[in-house]
């Protein structure tokens, strides 16, 4: 029986998916992907429920692409598979409302571009770590470019900087940043109970529009592109060093 990844739970109306890989800090790997998929697909068929909270266990949102999966097997598959699942958020008929209090760092920030309301704690820190390992934010540009200042994500893409969620509220990437996660989230979620289930299902596309073109348009040239760094020596050297906890051959300084 496969491990269990991934926390489902329904209450008064809400379908609560919870992230829950601790010992691999949620990374995207395929078994974790392959059931957050399921969750979303068990949460857009029950007619009860009308929003969905995507959140976490544990002191990490997520980690971004499973580093160990993409050494052993490479990338192409797994492209493929993260794709799918930002682009299920995104096209998904019910809100989905992220509830973050903790690190989420390079394909995580994909998720959290994917959600229609995101909330982060005090605990909650960002990064596009992908420039540090010699990748891109190849895929992940396709949910969360159309949320960022162009000022902000030219700078956070290109340093790879840590920030915090008062600067991911600043710059467009998440929605608030609040000192009571839990508080701040039953708020939202409580809203959303208050909402026609019909209003809510025809008022998203009007939102996701924009995400969902620029999925038809650029999604398989940057999943090809996402691929074929990983597959590069330096991401490979930048994959190595991340995971033995030293400094890659190329950084400089």
């Amino acid at each position: 029986m496969a491990d269990e990844l991934v926390q489902y739970s329904t209450e008064r109306g809400i379908a609560r998916i919870a992230l829950d890989s601790p010992r691999n800090r949620n990374a995207l790997s395929a078994a974790l992907v392959e059931q957050v998929t399921s969750a979303l697909a068990a949460a857009a068929a029950d007619e009860a429920v009308r929003a969905v909270e995507l959140t976490h266990t544990g002191t990490t949102f997520c980690a971004g692409a499973d580093l160990s999966e993409a050494r052993q097997g490479g990338m192409k598959e797994g492209t493929t598979r993260v794709l799918a699942l930002l682009r299920h958020i995104v096209a998904l008929a019910k809100p989905v409302v992220g509830s973050i209090d903790g690190h989420v760092r390079a394909g995580g920030l994909g998720l959290v571009g994917a959600c229609d309301i995101v909330l982060a704690g005090p605990a909650s820190t960002f990064a596009f770590s992908e420039v540090k390992l010699g990748l891109a934010p190849a895929m992940i540009s396709l949910t969360t470019l159309p949320r960022l200042d162009p000022r902000a994500a030219s700078r956070y893409y290109l340093t790879g900087e840590t920030f915090d969620a008062a600067t991911a509220a600043r710059i467009g990437l998440i929605t608030e940043a609040v000192d009571d996660i839990d508080a701040g989230t039953l708020a939202v979620l409580d809203a959303l109970r208050l909402c026609s289930p019909q209003g809510l299902r025809e008022t998203k596309p009007l939102l996701t529009a924009a995400l969902l073109d620029g999925f038809e348009a650029r999604a398989g040239a940057l999943a090809e592109q996402s691929a074929r760094l990983f597959a590069s020596d330096e991401a490979r050297e930048g994959m190595a060093s991340f995971l033995e906890k030293r400094p890659p051959s190329w950084a400089a300084g």
